[in-house]
């Protein structure tokens, strides 16, 4: 029976009276029948799922009353004409497809830029982001502070009801609150986001990307958006906890699927009586026939035709003619699952080839959020606070510039500053060990420091790559502060004309972000100073080595030169004639009165550049001498 009101479905497509129950039924993601696919297409099954529960929530929801139960549909379908049951099986295939296309595209190579927490679509396919956080916040101003510690469920508790624009209570006496937050997990960012309007497009940044991609400040109407890499040092003890923390991010964007070769409706259209004979088979074939006819119209099916060519193209990973678009995206991810874990054992292998040479360095993203009304927002991947407790410590303070002044930026600045002074421990550490390898070169040049050199080396030019945009950031945050915030505001519209213009940090954080610049810049420099002395203690190794090898050299040609005249009268006198006079007539005396001279005669002129050097050497000996005496 027809329905009474006008709705909409996940995709948008206008649900109106005139379409039958069964229709509305068919053509919704959660009525897929997901079950029937074959086992080799297991990867996508919890997937599917979670988008069919999704779909359920946003659609069944609202039209629970409209839609019957299974009982009631199969009896309806039973019923229909042939005509709409071909209609009722092609619309599941295309709601199939659309289920799939989905699920690729969040995220994927071609798809929205951002992450917009409010799309059902968006909420299914980073749902799977679940941690147990941290979070502190703390609320002050120059008379009091108050702190609260809060898990998930409290933090999402205390954002209140999503849907109201209103933000979570303050008390008239609280100028900043600072929102800590350590550990990411999406219930905990999409209440954050949705409650305080966060950008789609930083939201993204938190949660993708290498998590050594360039340190970065992004300005947006509502709020400045920070992304700095932390730098610190950790003992071993960390960093094996550190190597079992699970990475939160979904990495860079990853393949998509194909794209529909034309919209749903337009695929309706296209559904013309000529196949109407395939009407008359049994109609328990009727989503198999389904998807041959939308495949024999040109266009690739959702699901496969037989089972053979799901697995030919899950295993080649080539997409045959007359596959499908779900064997494409298993073979897909397979290929590309291969390819992360040959990429995961080439980096363990470079780990474990360098381990206990080099210095344990933990570099993590930190996320910050400064709006105008006060607020700040940090946020850290690992799911701890450490990081930021002397801060806390210092806003329990009455007594300190942070506390006294209540000025936000001026929180933000002191954040940098905590990450600036964790990055100058790490060039501490490596001045240590720069020291210590150039003591074991000038003791003794050893192949084994020279290769612990390389290494340090290579670090150092990673370091330089992720601290390097920091100071660019801090340079723009002092100078560039205003001018971003007007290039914010719409100039040809008129209502803009006399709207003031004012940034995000305020002159006294400036001045003192000046002395976070100049931190940046003595590491910077350190840097550059530790890659060169780097660079000549290996030179300087080698040139030993060679130096080395050419007195080695010079000890054989100075032997050669001595014992050549000799080498060359024994063999005079060594030879086998019958009649020799030398030999029969004398004794071995007439062999020195021969060698003796040559030897003299040559000995000199082979060794003549030596000599030389030599009375060069005595002649400025003596005249320093000389010098010092006269003094």
């Amino acid at each position: 029976m027809p329905r009474e009101n006008s709705l909409s479905d996940s995709e948008g497509r206008s649900l109106t009276s005139n379409e039958s129950e069964e229709d509305a039924f068919a053509i919704s993601p959660a009525s897929a029948n997901y079950s029937q696919l074959p086992e080799v297409a297991s990867p996508y099954r919890a997937d599917l799922s979670r988008i069919k529960t999704q779909s359920r929530k946003s659609i069944h929801s609202k039209v629970s009353k409209a839609v019957p139960s299974p009982a009631v549909h199969q009896a309806g379908f039973a019923t229909m004409t042939p005509k709409d049951k071909f209609r009722a099986a092609v619309r599941k295939v295309m709601a199939m497809r659309r289920g799939t296309t989905l699920l690729g595209n969040v995220g994927g190579i071609g798809a929205e830029p951002g992450i917009d927490p409010r799309r059902p679509a968006v909420d299914a396919a980073y749902s799977h982001i679940k941690e147990q956080c941290q979070i502190e916040i703390m609320d002050y101003s120059a008379i009091r502070n108050t702190t609260r510690h809060m898990d998930n469920a409290q933090f999402i508790e205390f954002m209140g009801d999503l849907d109201s624009p209103e933000l979570p209570q303050r008390d008239p006496w609280v100028k900043v609150r600072w929102i800590n937050i350590g550990g990411i997990s999406w219930d905990v960012i999409r209440a954050l986001s949705i409650k305080y309007n966060l950008h789609p497009l930083a939201l993204e940044d938190v949660f993708h990307g290498h998590s050594r991609n360039r340190s970065k400040a992004d300005y947006y109407s509502k709020h400045l958006f920070l992304r700095i890499l932390c730098h610190e040092l950790l003992d071993d003890e960390e960093k094996r906890s550190r190597a079992a923390f699970t990475q939160y991010t979904t990495g860079p964007r990853s393949n998509s699927p194909e794209p529909l070769e034309s919209y749903p409706d337009e695929e309706e259209e296209k559904v013309n009586m000529d196949d109407s004979e395939e009407l008359k088979k049994p109609t328990s074939s009727f989503p198999s026939r389904a998807a041959t006819l939308v495949q024999r119209r040109g266009q690739p099916s959702l699901l496969p035709t037989n089972r053979n060519d799901l697995k030919g193209a899950y295993n080649t990973g080539k997409r045959s003619p007359t596959g499908s678009n779900l064997s494409t995206l298993v073979a897909r991810e397979g290929a590309l699952q291969l390819s992360r874990e040959e990429q995961k054992q080439d980096e363990a292998a470079i780990e474990a080839l360098k381990k206990g040479s080099r210095i344990n360095v933990d570099v993590t993203p930190m996320f910050f959020f400064l709006f105008r009304d006060g607020t700040i927002i940090s946020i850290r991947p690992i799911p701890n606070l450490s990081l930021t407790q002397p801060i806390s410590f210092r806003l329990k303070s009455r007594d300190t510039v942070l506390r006294k002044s209540a000025d936000p930026s001026l929180l933000l600045h002191a954040l940098l500053d905590l990450i600036v002074d964790k990055a100058v421990q790490v060039i501490e550490a490596y001045h240590a060990k720069i020291h210590k390898f150039e003591k074991e070169i000038l003791l003794r040049p050893q192949m084994n420091t020279v290769r612990d050199l390389h290494i340090l080396s290579g670090d150092l030019i990673l370091h330089k790559r992720t601290l390097d945009p920091i100071k660019t950031l801090i340079y723009g945050l002092r100078r560039y502060d205003v001018d971003r915030c007007a290039a914010l505001i719409d100039s040809s519209d008129p209502a803009n004309k006399d709207v003031r213009v004012v940034g995000f940090m305020s002159h006294k954080a400036k001045i003192y972000l000046a002395d976070v610049y100049d931190h940046m810049d003595y590491i910077l420099t350190s840097l550059d100073m530790f890659a060169g002395i780097a660079q000549n203690l290996i030179d300087y190794t080698f040139n030993m080595s060679s130096y080395e090898m050419n007195e080695v050299m010079r000890r054989l040609t100075m032997a050669t030169i001595i014992f050549l005249p000799l080498t060359v009268l024994t063999g005079y006198f060594g030879m086998n004639f019958s009649s020799m006079w030398s030999v029969d007539k004398h004794t071995d005396l007439l062999f020195w009165e021969i060698a003796i001279p040559i030897m003299v005669v040559t000995l000199p002129l082979a060794l003549w550049g030596d000599l030389k050097k030599f009375w060069h050497y005595i002649h400025k000996r003596s005249a320093a001498t000389k010098a010092i005496k006269t003094m």
